[in-house]
């Protein structure tokens, strides 16, 4: 069910680049509204500006014209109310784990006992399965290891908001669809507001409230919202078996088919 209270607002979001040719605009009137305490997947082709938007929204990137609003904080500048997960994770190689997410710990709760403050960071690990790691550092993990150490990190923050860039992106499948349950499991105990950006329908469909289609760039916008109509907690087999999952899938594919920028022109 849609939630009404609006936490996210982008309004007439517009970033260009330089070129030899001049400005060049990958998003031009960008609109989007998003819930508390939804999660939000922006989904499109290679390029079309889904990770440029993301950027934004994190105060990682400007905006050429146009505002973003989070918790009625205009965005300028990144800030600890809104945690992000890139594609490869983004860990202190001479830490370990309990120290990489002790980090975001210390950043929220300095003034708690040092003890207190292992016991979260503890906590955090065990919640994506990495409570036996703690002492083990980024090299002697694999990939999938290592980004599950970067969401508890993210978590641990205690953000506002969860922005995800392709979390899951240069993972095997079967990693993939672990952390897919593992951060469905641990947003729908923390309920925090999300964005996240995917290339994957079947992803999209199994973790978002809604889902935005992107228009190709240059000047890409928002194409089609689809609201995804599945109970909460969710169970991987029975969203797959719903026969609205094919509906929705089917919709989506053709979207993106028809927005395939390397469709043969007739």
């Amino acid at each position: 069910m849609r939630r009404e209270t609006k936490f996210v607002e982008i309004w007439q979001v517009t970033k260009e680049f330089p070129t030899k040719n001049g400005p060049l605009a990958v998003v031009k009137d960008f609109d989007l509204s998003i819930a508390r305490g939804e999660l939000c997947c922006l989904l499109g082709h290679s390029g079309c500006g889904k990770s440029t938007v993301l950027s934004m929204v994190a105060g990682l990137t400007t905006t050429t014209r146009g505002g973003i609003v989070v918790d009625e904080k205009e965005v300028v500048a990144p800030g600890p109310d809104r945690a992000v997960v890139f594609q490869s994770p983004t860990l202190f190689p001479f830490m370990t784990a309990l120290g990489n997410v002790r980090l975001a710990v210390d950043q929220v709760h300095a003034n708690k006992p040092a003890r207190e403050r292992d016991e979260l960071a503890r906590r955090y690990l065990g919640l994506v399965g990495m409570g036996d790691a703690g002492a083990a550092k980024p090299a002697a993990l694999s990939q999938g290891m290592r980004q599950r150490v970067g969401i508890a990190r993210a978590f641990a923050l205690s953000p506002r908001m969860l922005l995800l860039d392709e979390p899951f992106g240069m993972l095997d499948s079967i990693t993939r669809v672990e952390l897919q349950q593992t951060l469905v499991d641990i947003w729908s105990e923390h309920q925090i507001t999300a964005l996240m950006v995917t290339h994957d329908v079947d992803e999209a469909l199994f973790l978002a409230d809604r889902i935005v289609l992107m228009t190709n760039g240059p000047e890409a916008r928002v194409g089609k919202i689809i609201d995804v109509p599945f109970a909460r907690p969710r169970d991987r087999f029975a969203v797959i078996e719903d026969p609205r999952y094919d509906v929705l899938r089917d919709e989506m594919l053709a979207f993106l088919e028809e927005h395939d920028p390397h469709a043969a022109v007739a």
